[in-house]
């Protein structure tokens, strides 16, 4: 059976004299490879992307309109690969976070379970057998309802963090194709008059 092919998501990028600082950030001082990106540039990709699937393949499509525009190239793809990949690792200690907060709070609830589990047969040797019944169900209940939480977090919750991390590790990752296209007559005439 053939695997189907990855779907191709190409982010397009221009590049000229004019348009080469729209990608960043205006008040950032710092030299171009080292800027970071406009929130509105990064919003575009993000939006082009909500569609896509886990094994889509990303390619940074960049148009220079003249020969001398690949100059900015470089720079720019290594300010964007070092913004993707600055996003990755705040998300992976995000995501180590979170699984060190999981494991405290199920650790602390489990102790709290086996606490009432080893006091539950020294309160119920003092009251009759249909109270010490009932007090069985309640420690049950309550060792489910405070156990809930913690294992609903670890089976869950960390998917999305994953799958923040995998677009972010190919965005970080993508191929960089250049495409050169030729400015046309009639725009460098009007430009000459």
């Amino acid at each position: 059976m053939k695997q189907p092919l990855p779907v191709i998501f190409n982010i397009y990028i221009r590049l000229d004299e004019q348009t080469v600082h729209e990608y960043f950030n205006h008040h950032d001082p710092a030299p171009l490879y080292k800027r970071q990106l406009d929130h509105q540039f990064e919003q575009y990709i993000y939006n082009y992307l909500i569609t896509s699937k886990r094994d889509a393949v990303f390619k940074y499509q960049v148009i220079c309109v003249d020969h001398a525009d690949k100059r900015f190239v470089s720079p720019v793809m290594q300010a964007i690969r070092n913004h993707f990949n600055l996003k990755l690792a705040l998300k992976q200690e995000e995501f180590n976070k979170f699984k060190r907060r999981t494991f405290w709070l199920l650790g602390i609830n489990m102790v709290l379970v086996c606490f009432f589990q080893v006091l539950f047969p020294f309160l119920a040797d003092s009251v009759d057998d249909r109270m010490a019944g009932a007090l069985h169900n309640v420690v049950d209940v309550f060792s489910w309802v405070i156990l809930w939480k913690p294992i609903d977090r670890m089976i869950y919750y960390w998917n999305p963090f994953k799958k923040d991390m995998h677009l972010l590790r190919r965005l970080a990752m993508a191929e960089v194709n250049i495409l050169e296209k030729e400015k046309s007559i009639e725009k460098g005439k009007q430009k000459a008059s």
